[in-house]
């Protein structure tokens, strides 16, 4: 069995062309289910947010840096951990949280903010942590990656459609209102038989390597919900606010960390298994916490309602 860092999974270009418009029509629906009074809200919550971004682009990255270190696991595993950990949230978070009795209005808001700050910021925080790593740095060097290219894809494929999607939701509400719920259902199912179609078509390389990450994103994922929660705790926050940033910092777009490794990384194969396995574990641990949250009140505040 050849080592994880020297494998390249495969994906086509014409897969990965529908999977580049798949996660764009996916931003385009969570921007439909955004609107301005979202960026307003803001003003009104401002260390929540604050706490919120900072726990997700400055606290987490610096985490899992830690956690590859501590590990002591493999270059592309590191880089690949380090990828998911600067990925944007998806709005499935919005919908956790809502399970999770925890603020859903801090929880859109914090998903539309951040993935518009994810633009820029992401490719930057991933050269930053990716090149300082010990061993995973040298993997950068190989490939050459060009942070400014990174932020050029970023931008075409959530950026555009996020754009898209707020103009939309502006200029025709009441359309809008009427597809949102099925844009949602078919972007997520479609980014989900991707994830899928991805394990599948590398169904062997999966298989003989599953077992190198699978206790790595378990705990890496739980120390990203912990992260959330102990951040939002320590600055304060009320319980229910404390559980939005919990799913909005524990929750990540693998689907997006998924394209950029067959765009950029040819398919390294200790990244993709990492950001396949995290596509649906986040999923199941994400739903587990939640459903347990949801047995109890949430404390210091009152409970948010969902947007319609």
């Amino acid at each position: 069995m050849l080592p994880v860092d020297d494998i390249r999974l495969n994906f086509n270009p014409a897969a990965l062309a529908l999977l580049n418009g798949v996660l764009g029509f996916l931003m385009f629906g969570i921007a439909l289910d955004t609107r301005l009074d979202d960026f307003r809200r803001v003003a009104r919550m401002p260390w929540a947010m604050a706490v919120g971004i900072a726990a997700q682009f400055l606290v987490l990255p610096a985490v899992t840096y830690a956690l590859t270190l501590l590990l002591g696991v493999g270059p592309s595993i590191a880089l690949g951990m380090i990828l998911v950990a600067c990925c944007p949230p998806g709005n499935i978070s919005n919908i956790l949280t809502h399970r999770a009795r925890g603020n859903v209005a801090l929880s859109v808001s914090m998903t539309a903010i951040s993935n518009a700050i994810a633009v820029v910021v992401m490719p930057l925080n991933f050269a930053l942590w990716g090149g300082m790593h010990p061993t995973a740095s040298a993997l950068l060097q190989t490939i050459a990656l060009n942070p400014l290219e990174m932020v050029g894809h970023i931008v075409a494929i959530i950026g555009l459609p996020f754009v898209l999607g707020l103009w939309c939701a502006h200029r025709f509400p009441q359309g809008t209102q009427r597809i949102k719920k099925a844009v949602h259902v078919l972007s997520l199912l479609a980014l989900v038989g991707f994830i899928v179609g991805a394990i599948v078509g590398n169904w062997r390389f999966f298989l003989d390597y599953v077992g190198l990450v699978l206790l790595a994103v378990a705990l890496h994922d739980a120390i990203a919900f912990a992260t959330g929660y102990g951040c939002a705790r320590v600055t304060g926050l009320a319980d229910y606010e404390r559980r939005a940033v919990a799913m909005e910092v524990g929750v990540r777009n693998a689907g997006l960390g998924l394209v950029l490794i067959f765009s950029f990384f040819g398919g390294l194969g200790g990244m993709a298994v990492v950001a396949g396995v995290w596509g649906f574990w986040d999923i199941i641990a994400g739903l587990a916490l939640a459903s347990w949250w949801r047995r109890k009140v949430p404390q210091g505040g009152s409970q948010q309602g969902v947007k319609a």
